[in-house]
């Protein structure tokens, strides 16, 4: 196949430019301006954006124990349709990914899918944070990093254990940041929202007292940190404090986090809620800040499907989380591309080369002998979210106008989606 006339934006060399594409057997074979060959499959991109294949470090397939609200498939055809062609699962599921066996089939069935799926292990059994998986034997099944998701990490002296454990094997290890000690009700922020529904909330001090000990923690260790879905505006000077001192930390921003206040939830209800939950405009300001600096150098969706009977209970009793990986280029674009706050080639940098490179990940640029994993967008065309390729629409984000639609996801060499064909 051959790509015309697209502008290609490279964020791993930092170079934008009007050129052709030439793929060959799932691999970039050539770029300049090129003339098709006889038989060559011609996709004219004119008036587009080519960008590496989206990556990203955080979602929930929900497979294995909980298909009912996504699986392996359903999810990577979510991911497709939102320009991803990497993602890292997490390990919550049930079973837990402690064990060799859980993780080979896993990654056994994702590897039939059209995207690459890769998979965390989990630090502790049972996700219980009492004593610690064989991260060795897990490396060697595949796993790309560790985390709990979903929990914290109590013990400190467990958690360094496994900082120490990870950075000896090369591979990061990702933190959940919520002590549930000073959460009455998660998945709302304490404060006036909270207020306004008589619920005790969750206060940012339960994220920053974690990752005020995990940034010292990091230190200590060497070991490569990320802090998980950062909502906190003081969580984000703890990590622009200990990347000053030297440690190999890094932080995760999602879409929500940067584009919703709590507000959100007077206006939304449950689809609103998340762990961490959204908090104040000093918080999401903060944030953005963060995300221009480079103190947060991932955007993850921390894309989290529920059923919609699930999000129809009451507030206190539904489910955290919504879905993301259909909204989040066009967020990004909408939220911090267009306001001025990244441009689009740093915005790019942090959902493709930053995560590959972190988790030793193939792709994440465009050259020869490269990956042939791309997305081809109009960052100017207006879209509005109404049905997706997941299970699940448990969104705030369904119905609202965003800035950047997706054309045509390619991973492997073949377009495994095409705005076209769903029109």
């Amino acid at each position: 196949m051959i790509i015309k006339n697209g502008t290609i934006i490279n964020p791993s060399t930092n170079e934008m430019k009007t050129a052709d594409i030439r793929m060959k057997n799932g691999m970039i074979l050539e770029i300049g301006s090129l003339s098709p060959k006889e038989q060559e499959e011609v996709l004219d991109a004119a008036g587009l954006t080519i960008s590496p294949g989206l990556v990203d470090t955080h979602v929930h397939f929900r497979d294995p124990g909980f298909t009912y609200k996504e699986d392996i498939h359903t999810g990577s055809r979510s991911a497709a349709k939102g320009g991803f062609t990497s993602v890292i699962c997490m390990a919550n599921t049930s079973p837990t990914v402690d064990s060799v066996s859980v993780l080979t089939d896993i990654l056994q069935r994702g590897a039939r899918e059209s995207i690459r799926i890769y998979q965390t292990a989990a630090v502790s059994h049972g996700l219980k944070g009492q004593t610690l998986t064989a991260m060795e034997e897990l490396k060697d099944a595949g796993a790309c990093g560790f985390t709990d998701d979903g929990i914290p990490l109590k013990d400190a002296a467990l958690c360094y254990e496994a900082m120490k454990k990870a950075a000896a094997l090369n591979l990061p290890i990702s933190l959940h940041e919520e002590d549930p000690d000073f959460i009455t009700n998660n998945g709302i922020n304490r404060g006036k929202v909270s207020k306004a529904f008589e619920i005790g909330g969750s206060p940012a001090m339960a994220e920053e007292v974690l990752v005020a000990r995990d940034c010292m923690l990091a230190l200590h260790s060497g070991a490569h940190t990320v802090i998980q879905h950062i909502s906190s505006g003081n969580s984000v000077a703890l990590v622009r404090t200990a990347k000053a001192l030297g440690a190999n930390i890094h932080a995760e921003a999602t879409p929500h986090h940067f584009s919703l206040t709590e507000d959100a939830v007077l206006v939304h209800g449950t689809l609103a809620k998340m762990n961490p939950p959204l908090r104040t405009e000093t918080d999401r300001k903060a944030i953005i800040e963060g995300l221009s600096d480079g103190t947060i150098d991932l955007i993850a969706t921390d894309h989290a499907p529920h059923s919609r009977e699930e999000k129809a209970r009451p507030l206190t009793q539904a489910p955290s989380g919504i879905i993301g990986l259909e909204t989040a280029l066009s967020l990004g674009i909408t939220s911090l591309v267009k306001p001025g706050y990244l441009t689009l080639m740093e915005l790019l940098k942090k959902m493709t080369i930053n995560p590959s490179q972190l988790y030793h990940l193939p792709g994440g640029t465009i050259e020869a002998n490269a990956p042939a994993d791309l997305v081809i967008f109009n960052p100017d065309e207006e879209w509005i979210p109404e049905s997706f390729a997941s299970k699940s629409s448990n969104t705030p984000f369904k119905g609202m106008k965003l800035q950047g639609k997706i054309h045509y996801t390619i991973c492997k060499g073949n377009i495994i989606y095409s705005a076209h064909e769903q029109a």
